[in-house]
């Protein structure tokens, strides 16, 4: 698999920096460089971002992947994929690591770093957000006698492994909807068996639909899927989502419907003065990003680049200057060369209708009225 040859190589290079290898003498001697290879040189390092993803086995370090797979342009630009610890982790790499210029992150961190004195009230304008990429679905599996999630107040409920983003991600989410549970922490098949046994109410598991935990699982007698309701408290880095019958076809009863909430990833970067070299460095990855996008949603990228709208906005964050620059600057081209009179702000209220409630689904409705408008102007 190219992914594992990567991270194979990743190791090797690595290895060969920190190494032993070289001689005292080489080491204590100074590096010398031609005038083209200097030139090379500066070129590499102007045109190269890095990107802190997750580990091996997620979701997060195959965006990166395909991040370096579609935007490597030769000396022109290049992005390296960082293995990662996760998004809290992210975070302060990005605030902090030198090497680091973009990561992968949780939308729901922000409200979180604005809490903790480590970061301050002002982190907002530290950090800010290319795109949103994708989402992840809550879902949370209840055994006997538990049909709300009110109902887990007071109750043992397998919040995943300590130190995920599960275990993050649902701290905040009951804490915003005033549910107490006792939180305990196991894998998920360990925490389906305790479900099913009764010796805990429920196990949650935070990931992109279909999950693989969850996939093969077969309703057994007094288990479900439990809604879990979008209320206000959860607008500010959360969206409304649903899970149906088929993602789960062994959970979920055809024609059925669950309601639950997602957890967007997000693309964040260090909000640099524009004035900055490491700003124009971001900005140009930011332009190639934003301008090919159309190609990660073609295989064999991920599958859940089709599910990414790079418009969608982010309640609680900021949007990088160049990012917002360019999708203003989309707009505005749609509005000059459509040949049908666009307004824009109207059809994002029809979008709102059409769909109330579903922040996503009202940016599609909207980048599909954007996409019609172009096509009109073409003939």
């Amino acid at each position: 698999m190219r992914l594992d040859a990567f991270v194979l190589a990743a190791g090797l290079a690595t290895g060969l920096v920190t190494g032993t290898a070289l001689s005292q003498e080489q080491k204590r001697a100074p590096l010398t460089r031609t005038p083209a290879q200097q030139v090379l040189s500066e070129r590499l390092n102007q045109n190269t971002v890095t990107v802190i993803s997750g580990n091996p086995n997620g979701t997060y370090l195959f965006f990166a992947y395909d991040m370096s797979a579609v935007l490597d342009d030769a000396d022109n630009l290049r992005v390296l994929p960082v293995v990662g610890k996760g998004a809290f982790q992210n975070v302060k790499d990005i605030l902090h690591l030198k090497g680091v210029d973009l990561g992968i992150t949780q939308s729901d961190i922000m409200s979180f770093l604005k809490k903790t004195p480590e970061f301050g009230a002002n982190i907002d304008d530290r950090m800010h957000y290319i795109a949103k990429l994708y989402n992840e679905e809550m879902h949370i599996l209840a055994g006997p006698g538990i049909n709300s999630i009110k109902d887990l107040d007071g109750k043992k409920v397998n919040y995943s492994d300590a130190g995920s983003g599960t275990q993050f991600s649902t701290r905040l989410i009951f804490e915003a909807l005033g549910v107490k549970p006792q939180e305990v922490n196991m894998g998920q098949a360990d925490g389906f068996l305790k479900v099913k046994s009764g010796e805990i109410a429920a196990t949650v598991l935070i990931g992109g639909k279909p999950t693989a935990a969850y996939a093969k699982l077969q309703a057994e007698p007094n288990m479900k899927l439990l809604p879990v309701p979008y209320t206000e408290a959860l607008e500010t880095g959360y969206f409304p989502a649903k899970l149906t019958h088929e993602d789960y076809p062994g959970m979920i009863p055809e024609g059925q419907v669950v309601d639950t909430i997602a957890v967007g990833a997000i693309l964040a970067c260090y909000a640099w003065p524009s004035n900055t070299d490491r700003y124009r460095r971001v900005a140009k990855f930011t332009d190639a990003f934003l301008s090919k996008f159309e190609e990660f949603r073609k295989p064999p990228r991920h599958a859940k680049w089709r599910e990414t709208n790079i418009s969608t906005p982010v309640k609680g964050w900021k949007r990088f200057q160049a990012a917002q620059e360019w999708i203003d600057g989309e707009t505005s081209r749609s509005r000059q060369t459509s040949s049908v009179r666009i307004d824009p702000d109207l059809a994002r209220k029809q979008a709102a209708r059409a769909a109330p409630g579903d922040t996503n689904e009202q940016e599609r409705l909207f980048q599909r009225f954007l996409e019609w408008s172009r096509q009109q102007a073409k003939q």
